[in-house]
């Protein structure tokens, strides 16, 4: 069975270690193989892309995956790093944050 995370697409993270320490964006695409996250505007690498008939190439900035134990959850209270658990009402699962309760996407 496949492993499961507790981030999910269009999750607001902040980065928690590493060279982009400290920045936040919103998580466009989870890899779930690899175990890893691309969020957006974190972690921009330069790829040079070859002209093809379709595009003419260059330069240009892409986001690289970051490790999923390397960023966190932001509470919608405090703006600050937190842990995520579940809340189960009436037969409905919901995402709350560990720090301040309130409810997450």
């Amino acid at each position: 069975m496949a492993e499961t995370f507790k981030i999910k697409k269009g999750d607001k993270v902040i980065v928690i270690s590493g060279r982009e320490k400290g920045k936040t964006g919103e998580v466009t695409s989870v890899l779930r193989a690899q175990r890893r996250v691309i969020v957006q505007g974190v972690n921009q690498v330069t790829k040079h892309r070859r002209a093809s008939q379709s595009s003419p190439g260059g330069i240009e900035k892409i986001e690289a995956p970051l490790h999923i134990s390397n960023v966190a959850h932001i509470d919608p209270d405090s703006k600050k790093p937190t842990r995520i658990g579940y809340d189960v009402k009436k037969g409905v699962k919901t995402r709350i944050a560990r720090r301040s309760g309130k409810a997450i996407g």
